[in-house]
């Protein structure tokens, strides 16, 4: 199956094999392999074996082998480690944190009290702000 690629990016590389890696998994559309730089033990990463850098980029049904291929890893993750919990992450841009421009997932074993600061304490909104946002958004879906 063919895949558009970027030369230079990373991601790429280790999709086609020049670039080792620890793989978990290998199918037409992903693979999944251990993050080198670790947010906690067990990082892994699901990615598309195609270059499409964001959510905004990416074909949805590429999007859904992704998420299939993060919670295939994120059993087994979960059955050898045991973690209290694990986070699923997706970033597109610079200020949502996304290091590799390839469409990519986190798997994230999390720890209670284990240091890393991806969580948000809830707080209630303003329902008349959130609706007048909802109202915007509604327009383009």
């Amino acid at each position: 199956m063919s895949h558009p690629t970027d030369a230079d990016c990373v991601f790429c590389k280790i999709v086609a094999g020049t670039i080792p890696c620890f793989k978990l998994h290998d199918d037409d559309t992903t693979i999944a392999f251990m993050d080198i730089n670790p947010a906690n033990e067990g990082h892994a990463l699901a990615i598309a074996k195609g270059h499409w850098p964001t959510v905004h980029d990416i074909p949805a049904e590429t999007i859904g082998a992704v998420a299939a291929t993060a919670k295939r890893v994120a059993a087994a993750v979960n059955k050898t480690l045991t973690p209290d919990g694990i986070n699923l992450l997706q970033a597109n841009g610079a200020a949502a944190a996304q290091s590799v421009l390839h469409f990519h997932m986190h798997i994230l074993p999390r720890w209670k009290d284990d240091g890393l600061h991806l969580n948000w304490d809830p707080k209630p909104g303003d329902m008349a702000a959130i609706k007048a946002v909802y109202e915007r958004v509604l327009k383009n879906m």
